[in-house]
């Protein structure tokens, strides 16, 4: 019996993960392009190497927690904190979370949404690094930030696997003094 040959992109992290990330045109209307990152979770070789990029960012960095998005900043998020020996918390939409909460409404294309933290999810002085799977408008992190911001805490850097740069919420975020970290970009539609 002879081992199976590695796949020559687990040497370059970053392509494997591009390749594997699945791009439904169309959807959820004409015109958009839909950075699906459901197969690097589907395949447990992949999903390792997603992980292993943000422990090896943040293994030295200590912080002192990590708080994931509403919902798929749950997953990275959540992982990621495991591996680091930190906690987690979630940032949630309006009305999940059942104890007292702080919100932060930010701007959608067509409308408005509302996050929420629980109060004790953070202490002041806290040093965070915030989760989300893809960075578009920027608005969710943006106001995962001010939550967190508002309970004292500070947010070390905002962590992404993918960003949208032609949709501008990268350059917000950074001219609002977040730094981010991002694994791979998807420029042009």
């Amino acid at each position: 019996m002879s081992l199976p040959r590695p796949d020559p992109l687990l040497d370059r992290p970053t392509e494997l993960i591009r390749s594997t990330i699945r791009t439904v045109p169309d959807w959820p209307e004409p015109g958009v392009q839909f950075r699906d990152i459901t197969p690097l979770l589907q395949n447990p070789r992949v999903f390792r190497v997603l992980i292993d990029q943000f422990v090896h960012r943040y293994f030295d960095v200590k912080p002192d927690v990590i708080a994931g998005l509403d919902a798929r900043g749950f997953i990275i998020g959540s992982v990621l904190a495991y591996e680091l020996g930190i906690g987690f918390v979630p940032i949630r939409k309006k009305g999940k979370l059942p104890f007292t909460t702080v919100e932060e409404t930010y701007e959608l294309e067509y409308g408005s949404a509302t996050v929420e933290l629980h109060t004790d999810a953070v202490k002041a002085g806290d040093r965070v690094v915030l989760v989300d799977d893809l960075i578009a408008t920027g608005g969710t992190m943006m106001a995962g930030k001010r939550l967190l911001e508002k309970l004292g805490a500070t947010v070390l850097e905002g962590a992404a696997i993918v960003d949208l740069p032609e949709l501008g919420g990268s350059d917000r975020l950074r001219e609002a003094g977040l730094p981010l970290f991002t694994l791979v970009d998807f420029s042009g539609h």
